[in-house]
């Protein structure tokens, strides 16, 4: 079972050639989670494949200029992304970051609703005012990431408190990149989370650079999740693209802060194998390293679960691409047809009339 504790390291942050005490992470045989019934893992390798074709076709639409504002890939990411929003009770409460598409689809999210948002049009969650995932569905308890980095976990925090004093039997979960927990507010968010006893669980996304800055200009201890222990949470690091491993080490960590609430801090350790954004070609990334890391791509792994455990067929698996790949073609050209908003709606809700 995945263990949710926390023990000092001494040591050095990742280096920029990626070898460090995090590689010591990954093994080749992914885990195998007690917590999960073969229907459930099923449905989390459904969510991954839907993210992956979900970026790949926002890729597409920035490079034909039809994409709003930047487009954040989240490739690489979806074990990180699916398999810790897998983890939630319905009523627990959802606060992604950008790269975090395939927990919006794990929350129930539509195509379409997100597809309208990404691309700013009218009728859209942010009534085209605005893209990405910047937008708060309050019926799935999804609420959509603040651009200011680290902005989102006082908010989560805030949530969590508040569900506490009405009895809520409620856990609050949010996202952070290695750059984005050097912030003030990382460290204010989770230090009130612990002393008030505020269920939460904060995923770092370590995906080893914030934007440019690799792990080893960004902070000096050997992984983030010793900061738990400062603080008087619960913490793990863990391999990223492991799905099954984020699950369980998420699960525990979200039962355990509803039943104590210790909040908890786990480290994904993932790569980012795209720029910050598809603006960001991501030169200064050593192709060595995203060569190692492409042999690890989640997707991947996972799918050779599915085959290996006789989950799914490889005909199975290839009908299920072509299935969303048609579906996100028929989302996009309903979606881009609709209009953008007018101009008025831009100043509308912004001032008190």
């Amino acid at each position: 079972m995945a263990a949710i504790a926390t023990k000092p390291q001494n040591g050095k942050s990742t280096t920029t050639n990626g070898t460090s005490s995090y590689e010591k992470l990954y093994r080749e045989k992914p885990h195998t989670s007690s917590l999960l019934t073969d229907g459930e893992r099923k449905k989390i390798f459904y969510r991954m494949l839907q993210a992956r074709e979900f970026d790949l076709a926002m890729i597409r639409l920035f490079k034909q200029g039809r994409a709003f504002g930047g487009v954040y890939s989240q490739i690489g990411n979806e074990a990180t992304s699916v398999g810790s929003a897998s983890a939630l009770a319905v009523d627990d409460a959802y606060f992604p970051m950008h790269r975090n598409v395939g927990g919006h689809f794990t929350r129930g999210q539509e195509l379409r609703t997100m597809l309208k948002n990404f691309l700013a049009r009218e009728g859209s969650m942010m009534r085209g005012t605005d893209g990405t995932g910047h937008y708060a569905d309050v019926g799935k308890k999804v609420f959509g990431n603040v651009s200011h980095l680290g902005s989102m976990i006082p908010v989560a925090v805030g949530y969590a408190m508040a569900a506490k004093m009405r009895g809520e039997n409620t856990v609050a979960m949010t996202y952070i990149g290695d750059g984005g927990a050097q912030t003030g507010e990382f460290h204010e968010g989770i230090n009130l989370a612990a002393v008030q006893r505020a269920p939460l669980v904060l995923i770092i996304e370590n995906n080893q650079y914030a934007y440019s800055s690799p792990n080893s200009v960004e902070f000096a201890c050997e992984r983030l999740s010793d900061r738990a222990l400062g603080y008087g949470c619960t913490g793990a690091t863990i391999d990223g693209t492991d799905v099954e491993l984020v699950f369980e080490t998420c699960k525990n960590a979200v039962e355990n802060a509803r039943t104590t609430g210790v909040p908890a801090i786990i480290e994904c350790v993932t790569m980012r194998m795209r720029g910050h954004a598809e603006h960001d070609d991501f030169s200064y990334v050593p192709r060595e390293m995203l060569e190692t890391w492409q042999k690890r791509d989640p997707l991947a792994r996972y799918e050779q679960v599915m085959l290996d455990h006789k989950l799914h067929t490889p005909s199975e698996i290839e009908a299920m691409r072509k299935q969303l790949s048609d579906e996100m073609n028929a989302a996009i050209d309903d979606v881009v047809a609709l209009p953008f908003p007018a101009p008025e709606e831009g100043r509308r809700l912004v001032f008190v009339d």
